[in-house]
């Protein structure tokens, strides 16, 4: 026979503490930390220490805490709810564990479990909504690992939309039917219009949608929410990015984010390849906005994945023009564009006092004109260019660059898969630049910064790109001799 599931020694309950006394006994570190975690209720909180530590006596004056700065006795524990002994002493944590108990009032000795009534667990709190995570006493740290973990997944408007859901249960009661229907309104309530309008501090227009929602509890409206997936490290991925792809019903993305990064999103959400790279695009801008539009009109949500961040070279404006004309509801998600991950990959500050104030981000195709912009005059005036999909054009780059004025010796930072354990890392000046070009085992996306705050990094790691250059032309000697 199956052995069944572990039994749980203590069973988890929220208790009501509101107004109710909760007294702590001790005036160390142990005794703060408890004070901290029950100042997140509305209970009565006293501690009792005779000789408190001036960051226990600083904590309780800022917070408005009754310190009483007396020897302990068993007559401060009268008419309390809670009581947790916190001296840091084994002896004093006894005694105190044994006066509650003559009290029947349940208590917590700190760190030592044998004598506890009841355990503390690690709380995400989102009031009204709490999560508490415990293990019993065993693993106070692994509940907090556990704890983080959880806080990341939950909106910080949680507890907003919880309040204003209970202002509508009467009249959900009341007009939505029992069943499916008001099952249905629920789940319209809490996955959209109106969460998202909390979310975004705007609790008149959560309370219209909610009203909408009361009249025609059927009617379920789509959402299209256009998130940057940032420049391929999953790790670098948004709170609230991971919050929508969990929630997703369908995700539709750029052939440039990573596998690992899609697979971040709920298992059964629908996933949409929208192509998009240099020289293969799958699918049209025209069909992905009818894409996007007709997903949010059958009642989806919907995550447009795209790399970096949606607002720069991600052709954002086109997908919210069509989703705004079509009336469908929308939000972008910044992520962290793939300059900022250079940067990050190089220690390169992009702005530096003294030597760069300003930066650009650029593509190498705005040369392509016989006019040059006006992000060239900005280099030559030292601000910092960040040229994105800039292999191929390089060589145009440079030597436009340098026509303008801009000296052959400014330092140059490259970089092949930012943020990404394969990246590999490129240095040198502007002379140096043309090499990429030729460059062929180059296949990920390039991000090269020019500038004299580039003088500044950290090029550990990172290879010369004149010696790229010079093996090629002994190369060249080699077939000709």
């Amino acid at each position: 026979m199956a052995a069944g599931p572990a039994k749980l020694n203590a069973f988890p309950v929220f208790m009501r503490v509101e107004a109710r006394r909760v007294v702590i006994v001790g005036g160390g570190e142990e005794a703060l930390a408890k004070a901290r975690l029950m100042a997140q209720s509305s209970a009565e909180l006293i501690v009792v220490s005779a000789a408190p530590e001036p960051a226990l006596i600083e904590w309780a004056t800022a917070n408005s805490v009754e310190l009483i700065q007396e020897p302990y006795g068993k007559a401060f524990l009268e008419g309390a709810a809670l009581v947790f002994a916190a001296t840091g002493e084994e002896e004093a944590d006894r005694a105190v564990v044994d006066d509650a108990r003559s009290l029947s009032i349940p208590v917590n000795a700190v760190d030592r479990p044998e004598l506890c009534d009841f355990f503390t667990p690690a709380l995400v709190n989102r009031a009204p909504v709490a999560v508490a995570v415990g293990t019993e006493g065993a693993g106070p740290v692994l509940a907090q690992i556990i704890r983080a973990q959880i806080d990341r997944l939950l909106s910080p408007s949680l507890g907003r939309l919880a309040v204003l859901a209970a202002s509508y249960r009467e009249a959900v009661e009341r007009r939505v039917p029992k069943g499916a229907p008001r099952r249905h309104f629920w789940k319209a309530f809490f996955g959209g219009t109106p969460a998202r309008a909390v979310a975004t501090g705007d609790i008149r227009r959560a309370a219209l949608a909610a009203e909408r929602l009361l009249q025609n509890p059927a009617a379920g409206q789509g959402h299209v929410a256009l998130v940057g997936a940032g420049p391929g490290a999953e790790d670098l991925l948004t709170l609230r990015a991971q919050r929508l792809l969990m929630e997703a019903d369908v995700i539709v993305h750029d052939a440039l984010v990573p596998e690992a990064v899609v697979a971040m999103g709920r298992r059964d959400a629908e996933r949409i390849a929208a192509g998009k790279r240099k020289g293969c695009h799958s699918k049209t801008q025209e069909e992905i906005n009818e894409l996007l539009i007709r997903l949010a009109r059958e009642g989806k949500r919907v995550v447009r994945l795209k790399s970096g961040d949606p607002l720069v070279f991600g052709r954002a404006g086109e997908e919210l023009a069509a989703l705004r004309e079509a009336g469908i509801s929308h939000e972008v998600v910044p992520g962290v564009t793939a300059a900022v991950a250079a940067a990050a990959d190089f220690e390169l500050p992009l702005t530096l006092r003294g030597v760069a104030s300003s930066l650009v981000f650029t593509t190498g195709h705005d040369l392509k004109g016989e006019a040059l912009p006006d992000w060239a005059r900005l280099a030559i005036d030292g601000a910092t260019v960040a040229v994105y999909m800039g292999r191929s054009t390089a060589a145009e780059v440079a030597g436009r660059l340098q026509e303008a004025g801009l000296s052959p010796d400014t330092a140059v930072a490259v970089a092949e898969n930012a943020s990404l354990p394969q990246r590999r890392l490129f240095h040198g000046t502007l002379s140096d630049l043309p090499s990429l070009q030729d460059r062929v085992d180059l296949t990920g996306p390039v991000l090269t910064i020019i500038g004299d705050a580039v003088a500044g990094a950290s090029f550990e790691g990172s290879q010369p790109l004149a010696a790229w250059r010079g093996s090629k032309a002994k190369s060249r000697r080699r077939l000709t001799t």
